[in-house]
């Protein structure tokens, strides 16, 4: 393989090929239209859909295709060829500017939450040329929105736009209020790290459960989990360390930044971390990020697990979002510099964070809200579900001095001795990295830590970036009428931190206490489970402010929240039918198989000498045959729930009935399966254990 920088980027119609691909007055066009969202004629779309051909069809590509983010949590998409017919019988390659400006897939089939009525199916993908295109095998993929006939969102990608977009009104009128009229724009930016397991594909097609859901229904703890903590960090198993060489190479090629790659804590789990990047590419190339991983994981005959926490007892897995804003004269806004104190802009900035998190914890919250990561949020590895806010001592300290009007005495680096004279000192970060917490500050961004590993971050974001542009614009509607501006932002950010200092919280966010001082005390919300957060999208303050700032219509917004519920269900009743499933066809004949051979070998024993007792065998047997009445006891009670669920009258209905007797009677009836695979001889069992699956992978 070449030198990484001079392939990075090869399969992507980047800026540096458009600028030398194409005219330099439609280039300039284009890159305005990029950088201030200015509208691009089709004169110029037409140029740019030429040179995008020739240069896909030079690399061998054949199709094309709009990439897009319907409601189902991953991407969609249709290729058509470049060939026309020609006069002569044969094929000319064409794709014009209305090609690529505007598709035509087919809508009916795509989660709509009543958007649209059954028989209308058109719906429409629209370029988004702030996202470039890629190469992808033949095809030229090119990052479209999705909307319907009508004109609603349909995906993921259109209200991420327009929260940027609102972020971006409101703080460009903060920066001016401080004098700053060169910038142009604000952009957020967001580096998601990704978590992941890679399990043996042999054993992976062994179980019924990883192929339907994504994750085990059923499995007993290992003698070893990840107690020593000597996977974290650890050196990387070779088969793993091919698979992570060719997802680097590959995501390079297709410009995705991608940084970092370690061990995480549990037993076959890694992370892959990218490079900021803009957040609506940052989403699409996490997006492609993802699809790549799985791809090649086959290749390498793993399978890649991107469930929240695919075993039970042992780390899930996240995705941490890093989120930060800055200008587009490179100025970090989340950046304290050397004297935080003094810097008024950056207090700003921070105060509005903090304000929109405290507003909008419920938003945060359900925006991360998935079956799957229920099971995450609250364990040892994940935040809790309630949200709080880490800035370390020494911002927490500025704050407070604000709050109080006392001289902030503190800031001084401090630096880090290391107790060895060859190594050299370095000064210690402002903050330290609160993993417990649900949303740290990092020294120049925050750290959204409730996502799990199979989220669109796009919904994050949207909420985010929708929650931050409503404090700005409350701040900007105030200051831009005070008649003393220092005196006014003097008053406002101290009344932030009086207002807002519930959401603070430095310390360790596992524990118990914390979650009785934060609900009964502090009065933050704590909602555990979808059924309990989704809900709340409609509630009036989140509509106001997300329709306010062109975010969603209340249309959109009420199809979200019943998409999500649905989904949600949906999971779980696949979950459970495939428990159903497994324990009838697979557990109980295991089982009754191992009972009948145990009894078979004590029957022989005796007939060899009838006085011997058989002690072990008849126990063994006794409690085989316990645990076999319990599981088909536990199969029919889960069998029953879910049949049940047929007399719910909507979707929220539903969800609740989910939460409250099936995912019990699941839990139920995976206690007693597992308590039968340890005492089952591994010969009989009939699936890979999770001590195969966990350190399987040499």
């Amino acid at each position: 393989m070449d030198k990484v920088a001079d392939y990075f980027g090869c399969m992507v119609f980047d800026d540096r090929v458009m600028k030398a691909s194409l005219p330099g007055d439609v280039y300039a066009t284009l890159k305005k239209t990029i950088d201030e969202g200015a509208q691009l004629d089709l004169s110029v779309a037409n140029a740019v859909a030429n040179a995008m051909k020739n240069w896909a069809i030079a690399r061998g590509a054949t199709h094309f295709t709009h990439w897009f983010q319907p409601l189902t949590g991953i991407t969609a998409e249709k290729h058509d060829s470049f060939i026309s017919p020609s006069s002569d019988g044969g094929v000319i390659m064409e794709f014009s500017g209305k090609e690529l400006i505007k598709g035509e897939p087919d809508a009916s089939s795509f989660p709509s939450g009543g958007l649209r009525a059954t028989f209308e199916a058109r719906g429409y993908t629209a370029w988004d040329p702030t996202s470039y295109a890629f190469i992808k095998g033949k095809t030229l993929y090119i990052p479209t929105a999705f909307c319907s006939f009508g004109g609603e969102a349909l995906d993921k990608k259109t209200p991420l736009l327009r929260s940027m977009e609102a972020l971006n009104r409101q703080a460009l009128r903060i920066l001016r209020l401080f004098g700053n009229n060169d910038v142009k724009c604000v952009r957020t930016s967001v580096g998601p790290e990704q978590e992941y397991f890679l399990i043996d594909k042999e054993m992976y097609e062994q179980r019924k459960d990883l192929i339907y859901t994504g994750r085990t229904l059923f499995g007993a703890k290992p003698p070893k989990g990840q107690e020593l903590e000597d996977h974290y960090f650890g050196a990387i198993k070779p088969r793993v360390a091919a698979y992570m060489q060719e997802l680097n190479e590959e995501l390079w090629k297709l410009g995705v930044l991608a940084k970092t790659e370690h061990n995480e804590v549990a037993p076959a789990q890694h992370e892959l971390a990218p490079i900021y990047s803009t957040t609506n590419v940052a989403a699409d190339h996490n997006q492609l990020t993802m699809e790549v991983m799985q791809k090649l994981a086959l290749k390498h005959g793993l399978v890649c697990l991107l469930h929240e926490k695919p075993f039970a007892g042992v780390n899930g897995s996240g995705k941490h979002n890093n989120w930060s804003m800055g200008t587009d004269t490179g100025v970090n806004l989340l950046s304290p510099g050397e004297t935080p104190h003094e810097n008024a802009q950056f207090l700003l900035f921070l105060c509005a964070v903090v304000k929109a998190v405290d507003d909008y914890q419920d938003l945060l919250r359900l925006s991360v809200a998935t079956a799957g990561n229920d099971h995450r949020l609250g364990a040892n590895e994940a935040p809790p579900a309630v949200v709080s806010i880490f800035l370390g001592d020494e911002l927490t300290a500025i704050l407070d001095a604000i709050e109080k009007d006392t001289p902030y005495n503190g800031g001084e680096k401090k630096t880090m001795k290391l107790g060895v004279d060859v190594l050299p000192h370095f000064p210690r970060d402002m903050t330290d990295r609160n993993r417990t917490s649900p949303f740290a500050f990092t020294g120049n961004k925050f750290e959204f830590r409730m996502l799990g590993s199979s989220n669109s971050i796009s919904c994050a974001n949207i909420m985010l970036n929708s929650a931050v542009a409503e404090s700005l614009k409350i701040y900007a509607d105030r200051l831009e009428g005070a008649d003393d501006f220092n005196a006014a932002l003097h008053d406002l950010i101290k009344e932030t931190v009086k207002q807002h200092k519930r959401i603070l919280f430095n310390g360790n966010g596992y524990d118990d206490s914390w979650i009785k001082e934060a609900t009964e005390k502090r009065g933050l919300l704590n909602y555990r489970t979808t059924p309990d957060c989704m809900p709340h999208l409609l509630d009036a303050k989140n509509v106001r402010m997300l329709t306010s700032h062109g975010v969603y219509t209340e249309s959109e917004l009420a199809s979200r929240c019943e998409i999500m519920l649905e989904n949600y269900c949906k999971t779980v009743i696949i979950e459970a039918n495939t428990m159903i499933d497994m324990a009838r066809k697979e557990i109980l004949p295991a089982v009754e198989a191992y009972a009948s051979s145990v009894a078979s070998a004590a029957a022989a024993k005796k007939a060899l000498d009838p006085d011997i007792s058989c002690g072990y065998e008849k126990s063994l047997v006794s409690k085989l045959s316990l645990l076999t009445s319990q599981i088909a006891e536990k199969t029919d009670e889960l069998s029953a729930a879910v049949l049940n669920l047929s007399d719910c009258e909507d979707t929220k209905q539903e969800a609740y009935a989910i939460r409250d007797t099936v995912l019990p009677k699941m839990s139920e009836l995976r206690a007693v399966a597992d308590e039968a695979e340890t005492i089952t001889a591994d010969s009989f069992w009939p699936f890979p254990t999770y001590g195969k699956l966990l350190f399987g992978v040499k």
